[in-house]
């Protein structure tokens, strides 16, 4: 069998299409939580979600589901000690990290299964996925895009500054809730893809990728969801190439093509940077007034290379730092 004939095969089939959605989804609520300095509320939950595949396994019901129900109360209760309580966000989500992983490990030995059984769980296995699988993956995968996208106004300025969404009117408590059970449905879609132990990972690395190249919050949003796609994608087709040579997961190959992407797009994001700080070397608002320039041997003009800025009824021309006025015979800056 060649590689081309993978995709011929229906578990190659299926596991294309959660790939696809999982990549899409992951970042269309990770955009929220690195917007609310939460990147690892994905990883709390995750943990959490181990204890609901655990009851899964012990009560011969759906793991896939289970995992939801018990990832969504592990959501809320976090916001409840966030809101309410007296307990920090790091302390809480330590919470979450040290009693879900270890509930879930408990529970399992148990009901006499070994911990090896939640192998697929932890680290992915997107291979084995079944129709019933799909079809759920796809369901809660279209919840969290559809809410992330069509709510964006919303949870963005809740993300942003909560001060001024309460004031503009919104009911703070009730979006961040929300978010919090997005990121709940997003690493339970994401679990059979990479894994729960690396799902935060597809939920962050997309979004830090396109903040290195967009400047707002929307551009940022489509972005990330696409770079999540591609990497979902390049990964199981990478790791499908590679168990040709030697075993590779899909679930780590995704993440490490994901922060690959953010390699790459960091020096671009970087001279990004640099040059939208020569366009302004000193703080927005009134420019001060120009002093007439000691000495200036350059020519500025249309063709000179340096930004040229409108300032009231001149050009100012950026230049080491500073910016130039043409002025008579010689140049003013300030």
């Amino acid at each position: 069998m060649t590689f081309w004939d993978l995709f011929g095969l229906g578990f190659m089939q299926r596991a294309l299409i959660a790939a696809v959605v999982t990549g899409l989804a992951a970042p269309a609520v990770g955009t929220y939580l690195v917007q609310r300095r939460l990147s690892l509320l994905g990883d709390g939950i995750g943990h959490v979600a181990v204890t609901g595949v655990a009851l899964g396994l012990v009560t011969g019901t759906s793991p896939t589901w289970m995992a939801v129900i018990v990832a969504v109360l592990g959501a809320l209760l976090i916001e409840v000690i966030r809101e309410r309580g007296h307990t920090n966000g790091d302390v809480a989500l330590a919470l979450l990290f040290y009693g879900g992983l270890a509930g879930g490990v408990l529970l399992t030995g148990l009901a006499g299964e070994s911990a090896a059984s939640l192998q697929e769980y932890l680290f992915g296995s997107i291979a084995t996925l079944t129709v019933s699988d799909i079809i759920a993956t796809i369901v809660l995968a279209a919840v969290v895009i559809v809410a992330g996208i069509g709510l964006a106004p919303q949870l963005f300025a809740v993300a942003q500054d909560p001060e001024f969404a309460r004031v503009a009117g919104l009911r703070v408590p009730v979006y961040n809730v929300l978010i919090a059970v997005l990121a709940a449905v997003s690493v339970s879609v994401a679990m059979r893809t990479v894994g729960l132990l690396l799902v935060s990972a597809l939920m962050v690395v997309p979004v830090a990728t396109a903040q290195q190249v967009t400047r707002s919050f929307r551009s940022t949003l489509a972005v990330a969801m696409a770079c999540g796609a591609a990497a979902s994608l390049g990964g199981l087709l990478l790791a499908s190439w590679a168990s040709f040579h030697a075993r590779v997961a899909p679930g780590p190959t995704i993440v490490l093509l994901s922060l690959a992407g953010f390699l790459l797009t960091w020096p671009l994001g970087a001279l990004l940077r640099r040059r939208l700080r020569r366009r302004e070397p000193f703080p927005t608002g009134a420019p001060a007034a120009h002093e007439p320039a000691a000495e200036h041997p350059h020519e500025h003009g249309p063709d000179c290379g340096h930004p040229a800025i409108p300032h009231d009824d001149h050009i100012d021309y950026v230049h080491d730092g500073h910016r130039h006025a043409a002025h008579g015979a010689h140049y003013d800056e300030h």
